[in-house]
């Protein structure tokens, strides 16, 4: 268990070791690329009012993060398409629809459970962690229009 704090509030991270060692396994460029979505999940838990403990374990044997009243994040990596690699949701939440009404000029997407990134592209970072957000808190805003985005 890890415990961050940049200021804004405590978060407390509970981190089981087979997610860094299902990652280990990865070729170098998509253990970085991984490790700057995963950066990227916990500053934003860290920056969202109500989050105070987040969960990084394996589900579907994907690195996996689950916070109370939101909605689980995967990332992975799949050698069938060896450029990419892709944050996953749940597919029948509301949330790819509302990041395609958001962003659907800016990501790409696989169905209703993917946002695809190419080895080789820049992340867009604000929508990026925007989305992030959404997904942590999306039992607190499922109700909302667009999530309230």
């Amino acid at each position: 268990m890890a415990k961050v704090n940049s200021g804004t509030h405590p978060l407390i991270i509970t981190s089981h070791p087979e997610v860094a060692e299902c990652i280990a396994r990865y070729p170098l460029w998509v253990q970085e690329k991984l490790g700057r979505l995963r950066s990227l999940i916990l500053m934003v838990a860290e920056e969202t009012e109500g989050i105070t403990q987040l969960e990084e374990t394996l589900k579907w044997g994907e690195p996996s993060y689950l916070v109370k009243k939101g909605s689980t994040l995967r990332i992975d990596w799949k050698p069938t398409q060896p450029g990419q690699y892709a944050m996953y949701v749940k597919c029948t939440s509301l949330l790819m629809p509302t990041f395609r009404e958001l962003y659907g000029d800016i990501f790409h997407f696989e169905g209703k459970r993917a946002l695809i990134f190419q080895k080789e592209e820049e992340l867009p970072i604000p929508e990026l962690k925007h989305c992030i957000q959404l997904a942590l808190t999306y039992h607190r805003v499922k109700h909302l229009p667009l999530l309230g985005a």
